[in-house]
């Protein structure tokens, strides 16, 4: 182990999703000679050769929807007795990290982080019963609370929310600047006219992010802007329902599907506007993201306003009202805006992830101690 502290963090995979953006962007900005990340997950993931790349460790053990519940909970077990060296377990499992926790306190890991990345569970009934049950256990077993959100602690912490401290989705800033050559070079790659009006969003097709809203949305934005776009960056198991929908209504030349992307930086450059409309969030990296791009967003108002980082760019609305979302966008296209922002904004909201892996390092140094 050498000087080396060893954290062990628990997800379902190292994909692009939000929470996994924001412990890479941490993995590559905290103080490694003192710091290791290691990682226990359940299928393999984007991020995997950097993690070993950054000297990384990756075990793997299958998820409950593979082996069901008894066999995850003692794969759980076994795992944290033969692994009991760690001294700091970080689980981003949501309500699942009651399970995850309950496992690494049997074997006597001293430190054990939950940390709330969401407002609401996925799934259906069933499925937030099981997770509801998975999550009793978080205040018995957790001795540490992080959130991105003050919404987000009261949901998965309840009665322990006070005690959480909010650990800011910190972005590396000056990859997000405004270029206006890599806004043409992506324009030119997507095939999109640089004079036309484009709609990105960033996100996993599921429930939650509710594309079929978005669709319907520029479906009436491309009757009035003919010369318009929506771009969608991200994959998930409603790709194929929302991509059958583009075809329904003859969208297939003005909706580009890209899948996960590794360029969001540059993605962004080429948008004019971030749509948002999610059912809930905890407080989505992709919009911090936005904003340090200087980009205009139009997000749902059921998002926690922490998200808003006072540059004037977010504007929230009603996901049950298209009318308002249609007229703020054409609002902002008759605008001419300027795309440059002060960076020094994000790094006082905190949102710069130099902020971030500072008060990480602090944090995890303090429990070892």
């Amino acid at each position: 182990m050498g000087s080396q502290i060893r954290v062990l963090h628990v997800v379902v995979n190292m994909n692009r999703g939000g929470a996994e953006t924001l412990i890479m962007n941490l993995y590559r900005n905290i103080d490694r000679s003192k710091l290791q990340f290691d990682f226990l997950t359940c299928n393999e993931g984007e991020f995997d050769q950097e993690i070993l790349e950054l000297g990384g460790k990756i075990h793997r053990i299958p998820y409950i929807t593979d082996g069901g519940h008894f066999h995850y909970i003692k794969n759980l077990n076994q795992f944290f007795i033969a692994n009991n060296q760690y001294k700091i377990v970080h689980s981003h499992m949501d309500k699942m990290s009651g399970f995850v926790l309950r496992a690494a306190k049997k074997a006597g890991i001293p430190v054990r982080i939950a940390h709330s990345h969401n407002t609401e569970s996925e799934g259906g009934f069933a499925a937030k019963l099981y997770k509801s049950y998975a999550g009793s256990n978080i205040e018995k077993t957790a001795t540490h609370f992080l959130a991105c959100s003050k919404l987000a602690a009261e949901w998965l912490f309840k009665n322990k929310a006070d005690s959480s401290k909010l650990l800011k989705n910190g972005i590396e800033t000056d990859k997000f600047t405004f270029s206006k050559n890599i806004r043409n070079q992506i324009r030119d790659e997507l095939g999109v006219e640089h004079d036309s009006l484009v709609l990105g969003h960033v996100g996993r097709f599921n429930h939650q992010k509710n594309h079929a809203f978005l669709i319907d949305i520029f479906n009436e934005l491309n009757k009035v802007v003919p010369k318009s776009y929506l771009v969608l960056a991200g994959d998930g198991n409603l790709r194929s329902d929302i991509e059958e929908k583009v075809k329904k209504l003859r969208l297939e030349e003005k909706v580009k599907f890209l899948g996960i992307r590794s360029d969001i930086n540059n993605l962004l450059q080429a948008f004019d506007i971030f749509v948002f409309p999610s059912f809930h969030e905890g407080l989505p990296v992709t919009l911090i993201e936005a904003q340090g791009s200087g980009l205009p967003c139009l997000i749902s108002e059921n998002i926690t306003e922490e998200v808003d980082m006072r540059m004037d760019l977010v504007k929230f609305l009603p996901i049950d009202n298209k009318n308002e979302w249609l007229e703020e966008i054409r609002k902002i296209s008759a605008k001419d805006v300027s795309r440059n922002i002060s960076k020094q904004t994000l790094f006082e909201q905190g949102y710069d992830i130099k902020n971030t892996a500072n008060f990480v390092n602090d944090f995890y140094m303090e429990m070892v101690r």
